[in-house]
Formats: C-alpha cells, sequence, structure tokens
C-alpha cells in the first residue's frame, strides 16, 4: 500500500484527506453542543489573534495575483484585510450561539400503535472546492463543524497560501482545542486542477461537494461529479436582475442600483437592468448616468451579447451592468427566466399588483421586491455563514445553504410506548 508520505498523485493526495476525514467523522457525528461552540469561538478567537500570519500569507497570494495579472474584481475578492478578518470572527461568534435543530421530529402518532419520526443525520464527509476565495476556508469549515460533518477543501493556487495559513492556524488548532479531531476538515494542499477533478470521482468517501465559485469550471466539476455519482451543490452562473417598474419610487431605484454595485466581481451583483417599455426614454438616461457616476459602463440595445451575459466573469469588462426595456412585470420576470442562470432578480416598484405579477412569475432562487439581489447571500439572508449556493431546479436545499441543509433524513418508525423521538 502507498504510504501517506508518498502519496503525490492528485488521486492519491485527495483520497488520504479524504481517509483523514471520515476517520473523524464519527466523533463529530457525537461532538456535544458545548464542543462544537467551543471550536467556533475559539476560530473566532485565532483569526484575530494570528492576524499578522495571516496578513504575510495572504500578502504573498495578493502580490502573487497582481503580478498574473489578476483583475482588480478577483484581487478583491482574494484579500483578507483587517476588516474581513474581524467580520469573520464575529460571523463565527454569532453561529456559535445560534441554536441547531433537533435531532428528531416527530411526525405522526400512528394508529397502530406505532410513532414516526423524522431524524437529521450528518452526511459524513462532504467536499468543497473553491479558488481566490480564503474566507471560503473558514466559512465552509464552521458550517461542516456545525452540522457535525468533517470534510475536504481544495483551493487553487491563487489562494493556496492564505487557505494553508488558515487551517494551519485557525481551523485546526480551534478544533483541537475543543476536544475535536483536528482533521475532522482537511485542506489538499496541491493546487493542480486535477484534484479538484478527484474530489468529486469519490462517492464512497465523498460523497456531495460544494462547489463554490463560477463559470465554465464549475460546470465541467457539477457534470464529472454526475457521471460518478457525486452529488453537488453548485451554480455555475449567477447575475442578478432589477426590473423598475411603471410605479417605481426614483429615490429607492437610485439606491437598490448603487447598492447593487458594491462589489462587481460576486454573483449576486446587479447584472441586467430592466425598464418598463413606457419609462424607457425617460428613465434610461437617468439610470445610464447613475451607472456612469459608479465607474460602470451600460450596455445598451442592440446588444453584442445574450442579455443574460454576467458580466463578473468577464475579465476586464466587470464594470458592465446590461440595459434593456420590457413590457411590464410578467415580461420582466419572463425575461429572467429565460436569459439568466435564475439566481436573483427584484422587482422596484410601489404598486404590490405589480410586485405580485413580478414575485409570482419569476421562478429563480430569490425573488426580491423592493430589496437588492445582494441580500442572496448566506450571512445576509439566513443570519448564519454560507457553505455556497445552489440553484437546482430539482428538490433539496436552494439559494444560500448552510448548516442546516448539509444533513441526511431518515425515517424512524419505533413503538410509540417508548420514548424515542420525543427528547
Amino acid at each position: 500500500m502507498t504510504s501517506a508520505a508518498t502519496r503525490t498523485t492528485p488521486a492519491e493526495i485527495v483520497t488520504e484527506c479524504g481517509e483523514r476525514a471520515a476517520a473523524a467523522a464519527p466523533a463529530m457525528a457525537a461532538a456535544t453542543d458545548d464542543r462544537i461552540a467551543a471550536a467556533l469561538r475559539g476560530m473566532a478567537d485565532l483569526l484575530l489573534a494570528k492576524a499578522p500570519s495571516l496578513a504575510t500569507a495572504n500578502e504573498a497570494d495578493v502580490a502573487a495575483a497582481l503580478d498574473a495579472g489578476m483583475t482588480t474584481a478577483l484581487v478583491d475578492r482574494l484579500r483578507l484585510g483587517e476588516d474581513r478578518l474581524a467580520t469573520m470572527a464575529q460571523s463565527l461568534r454569532e453561529l456559535a450561539e445560534v441554536s441547531s435543530p433537533p435531532r428528531d421530529t416527530v411526525l405522526e402518532e400512528r394508529p397502530d400503535g406505532l410513532r414516526l419520526v423524522e431524524r437529521r443525520r450528518p452526511v459524513g464527509v462532504i467536499g468543497a472546492n473553491f479558488e481566490a476565495r480564503p474566507n471560503v476556508v473558514v466559512d465552509v469549515a464552521s458550517q461542516l463543524v456545525k452540522s457535525r460533518n468533517a470534510g475536504v477543501l481544495r483551493t487553487g493556487g491563487a489562494a493556496l497560501s492564505s487557505a494553508t495559513a488558515l487551517m494551519a492556524d485557525v481551523v485546526s488548532p480551534a478544533l483541537e482545542a475543543a476536544g475535536l479531531p483536528a482533521d475532522a476538515v482537511t485542506l489538499v494542499g496541491d493546487p493542480r486542477r486535477e484534484c479538484a477533478v478527484e474530489l468529486v470521482r469519490r462517492p464512497g468517501l465523498i460523497g456531495l461537494v460544494i462547489l463554490r465559485g463560477s463559470g465554465e469550471t464549475t460546470r465541467s466539476l457539477g457534470l464529472e461529479a454526475a457521471q460518478h455519482g457525486v452529488r453537488t451543490l453548485a451554480h455555475a452562473d449567477g447575475g442578478g436582475v432589477l426590473y423598475v417598474d411603471r410605479a417605481a419610487d426614483p429615490a429607492l431605484t437610485t439606491t437598490l442600483v448603487t447598492s447593487s454595485l458594491d462589489r462587481l466581481g460576486v454573483c449576486n451583483r446587479l447584472n441586467l437592468l430592466l425598464v418598463d417599455r413606457p419609462q424607457w426614454d425617460t428613465v434610461t438616461p437617468i439610470l445610464v448616468e447613475l451607472l456612469r457616476d459608479a465607474g460602470v459602463r451600460a450596455s445598451l440595445p442592440p446588444h453584442e451579447h445574450p442579455l443574460g451575459h454576467e458580466w463578473a466573469l468577464d475579465d476586464g469588462h466587470e464594470a458592465t451592468v446590461t440595459v434593456a426595456p420590457a413590457d411590464g412585470p410578467a415580461d420582466a420576470a419572463a425575461i429572467a427566466n429565460r436569459e439568466t442562470s435564475g439566481l436573483a432578480a427584484t422587482v422596484v416598484t410601489a404598486d404590490e399588483a405589480s410586485a405580485r405579477i413580478f414575485l409570482d412569475t419569476y421562478a429563480g432562487t430569490g425573488a426580491f421586491w423592493n430589496a437588492t439581489t445582494r441580500l442572496l447571500d448566506g450571512f445576509k439572508l439566513r443570519r448564519v455563514p454560507e457553505t455556497g449556493i445552489n440553484v437546482d431546479h430539482v428538490p433539496g436545499p436552494r439559494g444560500p445553504v448552510v448548516f442546516t441543509d448539509l444533513c441526511l433524513r431518515q425515517f424512524v418508525v419505533v413503538p410509540a410506548s417508548t420514548a424515542v423521538g420525543l427528547a
């Protein structure tokens, strides 16, 4: 058998990480609430205590990214400044205080003298793949710990120094100090893309993989996973839609447009701006000027690209928003359904009837009325960090996936005379 020290191929490296996590999974499943909370608080404390060493590792990643010509939007994702570390720490402390759902829920006291119980069980080992976002190390690790799962994390070379430092200085020591296995969360230390492919090829070891990021890489990994019987939670494409109705308040429209463009490299930013056709000639020039003032170019008809083209993924053109007309709220929602990934769309209007039509017609993951699509984020929407966003049009977790989603449902049937399922 190949020893751990000589495992050098992507398949061997990922397998070793998975085996270490699998060995820790039973202890995680049995962990007490106190130990889980202690691990999360420990991560929060270490994020601040180890800020200097984390900054050194992150600065190396950022410098390499700038030398390689990485776009401004992607470099922004890569940075771990003091403010971002403080925000991450605060999120961990808040997560530590969140109550977990009960393990057992009684569905029915049956007339045949039996009790039907729905039981939540940890998945076991969950994989996660992400690129230039080192904060995802802590986001995903905290969700795995809170849900009592073990996991294998993999990132590319752009964030590997930062990710390695976060694992070594924050995640692993916090787990160990709380009396939990340090290997409950492992990191693939090899940046080769083949390691990402191997992560989605092990249904018996890593049956669920969270794919963070958008674009062709996520699409190809999702296809590879499906061919190997591995379930994924992911969205390959994003892009927020904002529809300006004829009854939209101008001041609110301005606020929502600008607040939806605070970060250009994220999936839930404003991507497609629709304007009610009767207002097109009046409102569009105002919106174009508003975008220009924000440093963003308006792509106006006739378009040389699909309406749903995701600018966040278009290197060098991220500061662009597509602007197009729509024939009322139903048509706007239909355009969003047809032309975009179905991530999130919002209607700006003071008319409840128009809002209802839009909300009832739009079939995407997040539908908003007078609110920014930037809210489609785990912490902003669910008040806890997310592991990722899923936009599948099938039953299962959808939208920002958080720790309450990372479980398996089991039906337990017991005699009603017992106390099983009641406590």
